[in-house]
């Protein structure tokens, strides 16, 4: 079976990848009335909406994860809902259920679902480890088909439709750990830390004063669905594919040539999705940056908020204080990019 080689060469992709730069830089303006800083935060979110993946946002509280992500949705002219996930939280308060209803003409009952907050476009999963591992995958199927099932009953998402997560990763009380299946599908592990103090400054300053911002929708979200298509079109050489299944296959402690270190404080290394949403990322990244190829920069910058919540320590790096962030920054040492480059 072969494959056509993939291009952007019709002048159609051609305007479609303008307007995404053009966009993702009127969506920046819109934000930036609200949202101060965090740069690299707001850029892993819009690539996430670029690619049409989920992704997890950690951070301590009172940083505006939830601010962020609803702030996004009002951007885009989204449909939103969040979801504060509690020990008590039940599979069919996230996705809806059956309940009987008379019918006032003819007077019968009958089953009439109602749809849960899973139904929108961009779903806020506030504090998604404090809910039991029953609840959490009633996501599964949301975020891996963008389809929900019901008392045997299948429905369809609208599009665009993503999961953003958030976790506090200082509060552990309470708290249920997430499933390495549920892990596995968000695209994106983004840490949003504590602002440098001029931003803090401006926070206090804007917070604190009368807020009654109005937003321009630069972007819709038939253009999203029209983005992600588009970013699946962008060529990749050969040599940053082999170098981008080379990077995640050093992750795994009994693959062939894997490093001293892998070995010494990996139990599993990353899957294959992280290849698939490494590659993803980098050409959204290429085509906002007013590119049609992609590089090995790109393959790298991304590196951390794809590999860092798919490595699982084991017990010797836990003790010795080593961090996901601290392993990647080795692993790209060790996996040099190839010199004869594309």
């Amino acid at each position: 079976m072969t494959t056509q080689p993939l291009s952007l060469e019709s002048a159609d992709d051609i305007a479609l990848a303008d307007r995404l730069k053009a966009g993702r830089e009127r969506v920046l303006e819109e934000l930036r009335k609200l949202i101060v800083g965090q740069q690299d935060v707001v850029d892993q979110v819009l690539l996430s909406l670029f690619v049409g993946g989920n992704s997890l946002i950690i951070g301590v509280p009172g940083l505006a994860k939830t601010l962020l992500i609803h702030t996004v949705a009002q951007v885009l002219d989204l449909d939103f809902s969040r979801i504060q996930f509690t020990p008590d939280l039940m599979p069919s308060d996230i996705t809806g259920t059956d309940l009987v209803q008379e019918d006032p003409d003819t007077g019968q009952r009958c089953m009439v679902f109602m749809p849960g907050p899973i139904f929108a476009n961009i779903v806020l999963a506030d504090e998604i480890n404090r809910t039991p591992p029953k609840t959490q995958a009633a996501l599964l199927e949301a975020m891996q088909e963008h389809r929900v099932t019901v008392q045997g009953r299948t429905y369809t998402l609208d599009e665009p439709f993503f999961v953003f997560a958030t976790q506090n990763p200082i509060e552990l009380e309470g708290t249920y750990p997430l499933p390495e299946a549920q892990l596995d599908r968000f695209m994106f592990n983004i840490v949003i830390d504590y602002s440098p103090e001029d931003e803090e400054l401006d926070i206090v300053r804007n917070t604190t004063s009368i807020q009654d911002y109005t937003f321009e929708h630069a972007i819709t979200g038939q253009d999203i669905v029209r983005f992600q298509e588009l970013v699946r079109k962008v060529p990749v050489p050969d040599a940053v594919l082999r170098y981008t299944v080379n990077l995640v296959r050093t992750t795994r402690p009994n693959a062939n040539g894997s490093p001293e270190f892998v070995k010494k404080w990996v139990s599993y290394g990353a899957s294959v999705r992280a290849a698939q949403y490494l590659v993803l990322g980098a050409k959204a990244r290429a085509l906002v940056d007013g590119r049609y190829h992609v590089t090995f920069e790109d393959i790298r910058a991304l590196a951390h908020p794809v590999l860092r919540h798919r490595i699982l320590k084991n017990f010797h790096a836990e003790s010795e204080m080593v961090s996901s962030d601290q392993l990647i920054d080795q692993l790209l040492d060790a996996v040099p990019v190839p010199r004869s480059g594309m």
